[in-house]
């Protein structure tokens, strides 16, 4: 509960509390003592005091208790405790539950003699149901909000992927393909590298060692025909578009060459 929700519950109780105090000093005869002020002495916790002593009936305690918390709409789940003013020991007791089988209530008919008496109301399940309600609300929220995401997140379809038009072909680095007339090629990582280096440098020699370092510098270990390997299947790979050649500059480097049509 918010701090607000707490001190209305707070103030609410105390109000059945002292009626409940009331109804016992009445069934009694007794219309001029006083109910000392209500105090809310733990979580959930509230204690009732009499200025005067009296007698506890435990069929009045019980319906005092449940008639003024029902018409204050407070939990239906507490438990009383009659206490001795001297020591504090447990005189009567009982436990309610909303579900009426289940509460405990003994010694129905037996008053307690005359004697100063403090009563001690504690809400057993408040805290429990309440941290449950916030989980669940705080889970349906994130639940909600992970669903919009979903929806609102767009589909990657092929048409929205970064391309570029090399010939006859198109060319998608962020997969690794080159597709043309419909027809599908797939690049190994290394030679879509290579392509992409080279698409950078349409028409322009780039040296060996350039395309050396970018390619396999993370590898650590680099064997002097990898680089010919490699530029010999994008070959093969672009051999159906005859205005594409890879040219190999000697003692330099290669060329990709995109002739106009």
């Amino acid at each position: 509960m918010s701090c607000d929700d707490e001190n209305s519950f707070s103030e609410i109780t105390k109000i059945a509390l002292r009626d409940v105090g009331n109804s016992l000093l009445l069934s009694q005869n007794d219309s001029t003592s006083l109910v000392l002020p209500i105090t809310n002495i733990d979580t959930n916790k509230f204690e009732l005091t009499f200025q005067e002593e009296l007698s506890i009936v435990p069929d009045s305690l019980v319906d005092a208790v449940k008639n003024s918390f029902a018409k204050a709409n407070l939990p239906d789940n507490y438990r009383i405790e009659v206490l001795h003013c001297s020591d504090n020991e447990v005189a009567y007791s009982y436990e309610m539950k909303n579900e009426e089988q289940n509460s405990i209530i003994p010694c129905m008919g037996r008053a307690l003699p005359v004697g100063c008496y403090i009563i001690q109301v504690q809400f057993t399940e408040l805290k429990q149901t309440s941290w449950v309600i916030y989980v669940l609300l705080f889970g349906g929220v994130i639940l909600a909000l992970w669903f919009l995401m979903k929806l609102r997140k767009p589909k990657l379809k092929e048409d929205t992927l970064e391309s570029y038009i090399i010939g006859k072909y198109e060319f998608y680095p962020d997969q690794n393909k080159l597709v043309k007339s419909a027809s599908e090629i797939q690049l190994s990582k290394k030679e879509c590298e290579l392509l992409e280096i080279f698409y950078e440098n349409l028409n322009t020699v780039v040296k060996r060692d350039e395309l050396v370092k970018r390619v396999w510098e993370d590898q650590g270990v680099f064997v002097g025909r990898s680089l010919d390997t490699y530029i010999s299947k994008l070959r093969k790979k672009l051999q159906e578009d005859d205005s594409i050649k890879i040219t190999n500059i000697h003692g330099v480097g290669y060329k990709l060459e995109v002739l106009d049509s």
